[in-house]
């Protein structure tokens, strides 16, 4: 991916030192000992905690920063500036289009995407900001680690990040790559994107009120519309693309799948405990969104075959 010349985002909360000052991203604690992440977890979004739960004091536990991971933190930064000029772009020429839902849908998802285009027009983008951390750091929706992959809080509108993950993907999950790492990010600032247009409370409230499968099955639906959000991102950043950026991406998605996740845990695969699609299904509608570069198109909950 090309980003010389790309300046980098504002919207870096810089937590490697055990502070919480807001500022561009240099870098970020060293690598150390990883761990395989828990089946499903990869990626994922914690929706249960409520939009205004209570805000934890922040501590850090920080490392010495590295020379690679000076070089991840500023890359982290672009590409987070370029998901900035997309969704800006987005929300201000997709979003004032009326949404013709399909006629055989999931109902209540369908029509609170629905009132989402026919309401929420011509809003601004509101960017997340991007936490940086080392080691370990406490939000509003629970401890975080680099053991635990990145991940995006409803609570603060914040995505989690230590870039030491980065590593794990590459050596440990066969997901190597600078446009799978930018993936991630993209699929973080997605969730964001989702919580913007109010998705994720409406998500949420329908994941109470259900059984743990049924639940399951809408935060599948839930991530693939993330993954197809990224694939809308994607397209968008086209010009920076280099030869095999698109296949990277594709292959973290089918590396992240359930399934395969299972599977790598000596596991058969429970298709009533994924949380995050299969690996197939990862990579179809990263594709749908790459392919149509058309938020409305991803909306997985109208979806009758994910």
């Amino acid at each position: 991916m090309r980003l010389r010349g790309i300046k980098g985002s504002r919207n870096i909360e810089d937590r490697r030192g055990g502070g919480g000052k807001r500022r561009a991203a240099g870098g970020i604690g060293g690598v150390g000992l990883l761990v395989v992440l828990a089946v499903g977890y990869f990626t994922g979004v914690d929706v249960t905690p409520l939009l205004d739960g209570a805000q934890q004091p922040q501590q850090t536990q920080s490392r010495q920063v590295s020379a690679e991971d000076e070089r991840a933190g500023q890359f982290t930064s672009a590409v987070l500036a370029t998901t900035e000029q997309v969704w800006t772009k987005i929300f201000r020429e997709q979003l004032d289009l009326p949404y013709n839902a399909p006629e055989k849908s999931w109902s209540r998802p369908v029509q609170l995407w629905t009132k989402i285009f026919r309401e929420q027009l011509d809003l601004p983008y509101n960017a997340p900001v991007l936490v940086l951390y080392s080691g370990v750091t406490q939000n509003p929706c629970g401890g975080a680690s680099g053991a635990t992959g990145p991940f995006y809080c409803p609570a603060d509108k914040k995505a989690y990040l230590d870039t030491s993950f980065f590593t794990t993907m590459s050596q440990q999950l066969g997901a190597g790559g600078d446009f799978a790492a930018a993936y991630v990010i993209a699929h973080e600032v997605a969730h964001h994107v989702q919580n913007d247009l109010g998705i994720l409370p409406k998500v949420d409230q329908a994941r109470r009120a259900s059984s743990t499968t049924e639940a399951n099955a809408l935060t599948v639906r839930l991530e693939l519309m993330a993954d197809c959000l990224s694939g809308v991102w994607a397209r968008n950043v086209e010009g920076l693309l280099e030869r095999g950026d698109l296949e990277e991406a594709l292959n973290a998605a089918r590396m992240i799948g359930d399934d395969h996740l299972q599977r790598q845990a000596g596991r058969v695969p429970n298709p009533h405990t994924f949380t995050h699609g299969t690996s197939a299904q990862r990579a179809r509608w990263f594709d749908v969104g790459f392919d149509t570069c058309n938020i409305g198109r991803c909306d997985t909950f109208a979806a009758e075959r994910l």
